[in-house]
C-alpha cells in the first residue's frame, strides 16, 4: 500500500495544477460578453481546488464579480496594456523589442503544433492565458515547461499587479505556486529585470507577433502598449 501513495499523490497533484491553471485562464481574459459565464465556471472549479491556491483564486473570483463590463474593462486595460511592467506577454520579458522575440515566439507555437493543436488565431501564443489553458487542456507536461521557463517573469509580474493593489495578482500568485520553488538564481534575475525592464534594441527587425490580438490597443497610450502585443517602453 505504501507504493501505491506516492503515485496517487502525483496524480492528484497534476489534476490539482491543471484546475488552478484553468481557472487563472478564465479569470485573466479580457472581461468581455463572456465574462460572466468564465467568472462561473472559473467559481466551479476552485470549488474543487484546495490549499492556498483556492482562497487565492476565490478571492480573485470575487474581486471581478462586478456587473460593469465597460469599468472592468477600463481596469483590465490600465492594468495589462497601459503598464509596461505588468504585460502578459511572456515574450516580452525575456527579449523585449529585439529580433529575438521572433524566435522565442515560435518556440510557443511549436510547442502547439508538436502537442496536435494549432496556435490560436486571434491571439499571440505567449500570451498567459493562452499558455495557462494550452497547459490546464492539451498538453501539461508541454505547459508545465513553458511556464517553467518563463518562471522569472511571472514573478515579475506578480510583484508588479501586488504593487498596484491589482486583484490579478492573486491569480498570478497561485499559477506561481504550481511551479517548482524559485531558486537564489531565480530571484536575483527577477531582481533584475524588474529594475531594468525588458531588453531592447534600436536596429534591426520590428517586433514580431504570430496574430494580432483580439481587442483594440487604446488609441492614446500614456504608458503605451503596442497594437502587436508589446507594450511600448
Amino acid at each position: 500500500m505504501r507504493l501505491l501513495r506516492p503515485r496517487r499523490a502525483g496524480v492528484d497533484r497534476a489534476l490539482h495544477h491543471r484546475l488552478v491553471r484553468q481557472a487563472a485562464s478564465l479569470l485573466l481574459a479580457y472581461p468581455d460578453d463572456g465574462h460572466a459565464g468564465r467568472l462561473g465556471v472559473a467559481g466551479q472549479l476552485v470549488d474543487h481546488i484546495t490549499g492556498p491556491e483556492q482562497d487565492m483564486l476565490q478571492a480573485a473570483v470575487r474581486a471581478l464579480d462586478e456587473p460593469d463590463l465597460l469599468v472592468l474593462a477600463q481596469r483590465y486595460v490600465e492594468t495589462f496594456d497601459l503598464r509596461r511592467r505588468s504585460t502578459m506577454y511572456l515574450t516580452y520579458w525575456t527579449a523585449g523589442d529585439t529580433r529575438n522575440r521572433g524566435a522565442e515566439m515560435h518556440a510557443f507555437a511549436s510547442a502547439y503544433r508538436a502537442a496536435g493543436v494549432e496556435p490560436p488565431a486571434h491571439e499571440s501564443p505567449d500570451h498567459l492565458p493562452v499558455v495557462l489553458e494550452f497547459a490546464a487542456t492539451v498538453d501539461p507536461a508541454a505547459g508545465q515547461e513553458l511556464l517553467t521557463r518563463y518562471r522569472v517573469a511571472l514573478d515579475v509580474l506578480h510583484t508588479s499587479l501586488h504593487e498596484t493593489g491589482s486583484p490579478y495578482a492573486q491569480v498570478v500568485a497561485a499559477v506561481c505556486a504550481t511551479l517548482p520553488p524559485v531558486t537564489a538564481r531565480d530571484e536575483e534575475r527577477a531582481r533584475r529585470l524588474a529594475q531594468a525592464g525588458p531588453p531592447r534594441e534600436s536596429i534591426g527587425l520590428q517586433p514580431f507577433t504570430l496574430t494580432v490580438p483580439p481587442r483594440p490597443a487604446p488609441s492614446s497610450p500614456s504608458d503605451g502598449s503596442s497594437r502587436r502585443g508589446a507594450p511600448r517602453s
